[in-house]
């Protein structure tokens, strides 16, 4: 990714994140169904939090509640301070799929935002300082289906940067990538933040992945998820794998999931 495309982040620091005794459930059948059980943490200004824990346990719907998608049943969630009563482009949520518009350039998919709120011609140099940022300055005229898996990401992590956003919410962003692909996207997305100073939350089932970018690992339990361990990862960047302080914490998490014979 290039670097000093300073016109996409404000400076600021990102958002305070306070998740409150949250409780959530589903109506199925006419009945309720557990997703989340008293789910309390803090994520401080600028910290990067990674949520793991078994498919379908409920990580994803933590983060619609962040986002503002929907409220949940009990419990507050609050940014610096304030409950979040609805969808706001200071917290921006990204999924796996790159849900970019297919008719549209790679510059008009990250110019969406702007384009809704009427100041098109004023972030202008917004967009293009966001398209640089994530190395796709050469690509603003292509279409989605011209470009790669990552490539495509890279446009949709290009669109959430024009907002400036204060929290970040990425919903296993790179899932589905090539594993060569998905190595380099985690080093540029480690080193954006590191520049950037948003506060982020990461959803994933990886856990080298978890403990190469976060500053914590909150270790989910099987559904209704509630909060197993809050592991805090001070192992200095860049990190390495085979670092022996991440190899003790990987086998630390597998085994709170169960999984201590993958070790």
């Amino acid at each position: 990714m290039a670097e000093g495309a300073g016109a996409v982040v404000s400076g600021k620091r990102g958002f305070r994140l306070e998740v409150r005794g949250v409780r959530h459930a589903f109506e199925l059948r006419g009945q309720d169904l557990p997703v989340l059980e008293d789910v309390d943490f803090v994520a401080e200004p600028g910290e990067f939090v990674a949520l793991l824990g078994p498919s379908g346990c409920g990580k994803s719907t933590l983060l619609r509640l962040v986002a503002g998608l929907e409220p949940s049943s009990e419990g507050s969630i609050l940014v610096d301070g304030q409950p979040i009563t609805g969808t706001d482009p200071s917290r921006i949520i990204m999924f796996q799929d790159p849900t970019l518009y297919p008719w549209r350039t790679v510059r008009a998919n990250a110019a969406v935002g702007p384009e809704a709120r009427g100041t098109l011609k004023r972030d202008a140099a917004r967009i293009d300082a966001a398209l640089a940022l994530v190395g796709l300055a050469d690509f603003a005229a292509a279409y989605p289906h011209e470009l790669s898996g990552g490539m495509a990401q890279r446009a949709s992590l290009a669109r959430a940067l024009v907002n400036d956003p204060h929290l970040l919410m990425l919903d296993e962003p790179l899932g589905k990538l090539d594993s060569l692909t998905r190595l380099a996207m985690q080093r540029e997305l480690s080193a954006l933040w590191q520049r950037a100073g948003f506060t982020a939350l990461l959803v994933t089932h990886d856990v080298e992945e978890a403990l190469l970018l976060a500053d914590r690992v909150l270790v989910l339990s099987d559904r209704p998820a509630r909060i197993l361990a809050d592991l805090r990862v001070e192992t200095p960047r860049p990190r390495r794998r085979d670092d022996p302080r991440l190899v003790a914490l990987r086998s630390e998490v597998l085994g709170l999931l169960g999984l201590a014979e993958a070790a």
